[in-house]
């Protein structure tokens, strides 16, 4: 790892308050990217919070937001994020195959309408940097405005995680397979 990981007893005063706040929260334990970000305590701060809200509370149940994060991971080739997501994904109940399909980059197939729309929406946005007016418009129908903004959200900022743990090379665990190119 290009970064030095403080521990708490190293931390200033900034740092440990961020450090304590997200250790306090649902995830129970620090986000690998947050370590990275302590060295500007006050953006660890909102975007952990903003992190916090995205993993946990949008309008989607963890099994459809993983699709938009895995697919972010893989679009980024985040090693970190893959590991961390794919296992949170199998917990989810999401189908291994899906799984596989992601990483090697072959559209899945979807059951769900829902499904499908977040992974449409989630490649249209890494590969096309947009959507267009059809696929905007299927997505309000199927998502609802909120649920559009909400994976909106979730794409960027899991953009942010991976460009984040690819930059500072944060390492998966040894014996933890990584992502083809």
């Amino acid at each position: 790892m290009r970064l030095k990981l403080l521990s708490p007893g190293e931390m200033n005063a900034d740092q440990k308050q961020t450090y304590d706040e997200s250790i306090a929260g649902k995830r129970g334990a620090p986000p690998p990217p947050m370590m990275a970000w302590l060295n500007s305590p006050e953006m660890a701060r909102h975007a952990t919070r903003l992190g916090a809200f995205l993993r946990f509370d949008t309008v989607f149940p963890a099994k459809l937001s993983e699709i938009a994060i895995l697919v972010t991971a893989r679009h980024w080739t985040s090693h970190y994020e893959w590991y961390a997501h794919k296992r949170l994904a199998l917990k989810g109940g999401m189908d291994p195959k899906i799984i596989e399909d992601i990483r090697d980059r072959r559209t899945p197939k979807f059951d769900d309408p829902k499904a499908q729309m977040i992974y449409d929406v989630a490649k249209s946005l890494h590969e096309g940097h947009g959507l267009s007016k059809r696929l905007y418009d299927d997505a309000v129908k199927v998502l609802g405005e909120r649920g559009l903004v909400d994976l909106t959200g979730l794409i960027g900022y899991y953009s942010f995680v991976s460009v984040t743990l690819n930059v500072f090379e944060v390492p998966v665990p040894p014996g933890a397979a990584l992502l083809p190119k």
